[in-house]
């Protein structure tokens, strides 16, 4: 069944960054797969998380910073990185703040991230 979206919803969180979900648990109801696009202003961070799912980020503008056990990983515009389930990981934006596109497997939700 094909289903049309007719926009995001608005994910209200501290810090100045905005989450537009398109698809996932809030706007669509799906529990599969969460794909959202965030604008984080310079110098925004937010606690470390031990997610149970797989996050792939495609940044669209600026950097995103992001910590794990290996050390911090420089993800550029043009640039993805994909995190894994069970690995703790913190992110955080350069001085020009970033845009960009998170898809989560399963769905994003605040129980499955396992923030600290």
């Amino acid at each position: 069944m094909v289903r049309k979206i007719e926009g995001p919803t608005r994910i209200p969180v501290p810090g100045g960054k905005l989450i537009d979900e398109h698809i996932g648990r809030v706007n669509s109801g799906d529990e599969a797969i969460s794909i959202a696009h965030m604008v984080a202003p310079p110098g925004w961070s937010e606690p470390p998380q031990t997610p149970e799912f797989t996050e792939y980020t495609v940044v669209l503008k600026g950097t995103v910073l992001v910590e794990h056990a290996g050390g911090t990983t420089k993800v550029s515009a043009g640039e993805s990185l994909v995190s894994e389930p069970g690995e703790t990981v913190r992110y955080s934006t350069g001085p020009e703040g970033a845009e960009y596109v998170a898809v989560c497997l399963p769905a994003f939700s605040p129980d499955l991230a396992r923030r600290d």
